[in-house]
């Protein structure tokens, strides 16, 4: 099962860390979701994850509920970046 590496922005990186709704989009395409944050106050955040299948994760990050997770946890969609364990 290969892992994810996703890295964006957040509005607010106290309220994304907080936030339940990773888990709840991710729920049954995605395990072992960790989540990082750039030092300094800085707005960039990352996660990993586990998974079996891409086309799953995809689906899910451009469904409504992909989108309205990512209004809720403040997610800027443009900067985002998925990286695919090699």
């Amino acid at each position: 099962m290969p892992k994810l590496v996703v890295t964006h922005k957040v509005d607010d990186v106290a309220h994304w860390l907080a936030s339940p709704k990773r888990e709840e989009v991710f729920a049954g395409v995605a395990e072992d979701i960790q989540t990082y944050v750039k030092p300094g106050g800085s707005n960039e955040v990352a996660l990993t994850m586990t998974i079996t299948d891409m086309a799953a994760v995809e689906a899910v990050i451009n469904s409504e509920a992909g989108a309205e997770a990512m209004k809720f946890d403040g997610v800027h969609p443009d900067t985002m970046a998925i990286y695919v364990e090699g």
